[in-house]
């Protein structure tokens, strides 16, 4: 995986830990069910995301970019954004 991708894969990890070492201490404290699934749709969400960023780039590795035409390159890597945007 690309240096700056594995920085940002593991940024966001430690995002999603926060949040769920906060969604814990909100189960301590008695938190209403909502504010709690609330959270974790979030938590949910990012690790879809990173789910996304790691496919995108294990395509990205995959092909090398002398097998593609300069087009071919935009719409692979316009696919890829898409996946990410919807992961």
């Amino acid at each position: 995986m690309v240096q700056t991708t594995s920085s940002q894969l593991k940024n966001r990890l430690r995002r999603a830990d926060g949040q769920l070492q906060g969604i814990l201490k909100m189960v301590d404290d008695g938190r209403e069910c909502q504010d709690i699934l609330t959270q974790l749709a979030a938590v949910r969400a990012g690790v879809e995301r990173m789910m996304g960023v790691v496919v995108a780039e294990n395509v990205k590795q995959c092909v090398a970019e002398d097998q593609l035409t300069d087009e071919q390159q935009v719409a692979l890597q316009n696919a890829l954004d898409l996946v990410v945007k919807t992961h």
